[in-house]
């Protein structure tokens, strides 16, 4: 006897994630790890922020399924369990200020406890993917238009040109001197001879430039005020890192096509999936009042947006005494509640994630990480 069996679409769907995630193969923790950031440096981090693998289970560790999520609330953390996750991508850092005790008595160590008992890392990127050229502020403007946008606050190197914060120029006069002087920057910390150059006019005269640390510099000019005799047409410049193109804090974003403040209301709303925002119309402005360049901010954009001269300022949240000030100079204020503006980056960084790892692990995106704030 024959029997017949209907596939449904949710069926098919479900046999093709089994056989995909069956074809993936696992990645060693360390090496996912050096591929994450080769995606998006941690080094564009800001200083305050606390990144990188916040939760190591005990070596080896390897992963097979990424599970991305905004927030890591105790909810979250139960869908990742039972998703059989090896590694959490927690946005927002779970971990931000020291733990003293890790026990069951707050949600936040408790997490701690089931992720360790689990044997599943959890890894934050935070403000690193804020820079990032293809990060979450580059995903905001998105909804925006067609627009040219470029960072607010630009990020730069990691390291300053050359090795160090300062270069010093100057001549030395003669080869007895000139040997002296080697000799005794050598021996100092942190410090390198960038070039050297002869000429003669009426004498011989070597010019060194060094590149040393702020604490070089100190021990440099030490040595020259010493010895006066040595030198002449001494300068010294300040080596600033150089930015990284694209790369940065915020988006300043000018329209190709001026559109009305109603209009730009609707398009953030549809591509954040909400069906409210709330609005500070700026002094003098009507919803039909022209918008052409817009400033924005992921999250919390009261430091980034802060005096920039734009039409409308985008964020997640911003201090009541910010949107005043900015509501006075004639600027229109959209406040969505601070993750609303990250979250749907996830879905992009699943895809580019995916992309960037060539698909060797399951990736997926968690159901139940939602904002806490409803409008009801």
């Amino acid at each position: 006897m024959l029997s017949r069996v209907l596939l449904t679409p949710t069926t098919i769907r479900l046999v093709h994630s089994l056989i995909c995630s069956s074809s993936r193969s696992f990645m060693d923790l360390k090496v996912l790890l050096s591929s994450l950031n080769d995606f998006a440096s941690l080094s564009l981090a800001e200083s305050w922020d606390n990144v990188g693998l916040l939760v190591e289970p005990s070596p080896p560790h390897t992963v097979n399924t990424l599970f991305l999520t905004n927030d890591l609330t105790e909810e979250v953390m139960e869908e990742a369990l039972q998703k059989k996750s090896d590694l959490i991508l927690s946005y927002h850092p779970p971990i931000f200020r020291p733990l003293t005790h890790i026990t069951w008595k707050t949600w936040k160590e408790r997490l701690v406890i089931q992720a360790l008992e689990n044997r599943v890392g959890i890894y934050s990127p935070h403000t690193a993917y804020d820079a990032a050229p293809q990060g979450v502020n580059s995903w905001l403007a998105k909804g925006l238009g067609v627009c040219t946008s470029r960072p607010i606050h630009p990020s730069k190197a990691a390291n300053y040109p050359m090795g160090g914060t300062h270069r010093v120029e100057f001549s030395v006069n003669s080869t007895q001197h000139l040997d002296k002087v080697i000799s005794a920057v050598k021996e100092i910390a942190n410090i390198s001879i960038t070039s050297f150059s002869t000429r003669t006019d009426d004498e011989e005269q070597t010019r060194i430039s060094l590149n040393c640390s702020q604490e070089a510099l100190l021990q440099v000019m030490a040595f020259l005020s010493q010895n006066r005799q040595f030198y002449q047409k001494t300068e010294i410049l300040l080596l600033e890192k150089p930015p990284l193109p694209q790369t940065g804090m915020g988006r300043l974003c000018t329209l190709d096509e001026p559109a009305s403040l109603a209009t730009m209301i609707e398009r953030i709303k549809r591509h954040l999936k909400l069906a409210h925002v709330r609005l500070a119309l700026g002094v003098g402005r009507t919803l039909e009042s022209p918008v052409r360049v817009v400033a924005l901010c992921a999250g919390s954009g009261s430091t980034v947006l802060q005096g920039v001269e734009a039409d409308l300022y985008l964020t997640g949240e911003m201090s009541h005494h910010h949107v005043l000030d900015a509501a006075s100079q004639g600027i229109n204020v959209i406040l969505c509640e601070h993750s609303n503006t990250e979250r749907g980056f996830l879905s992009d960084l699943r895809d580019m994630l995916g992309a960037h790892l060539e698909n060797k692990i399951n990736i997926i995106l968690s159901e139940r990480d939602r904002d806490p704030l409803n409008v009801i």
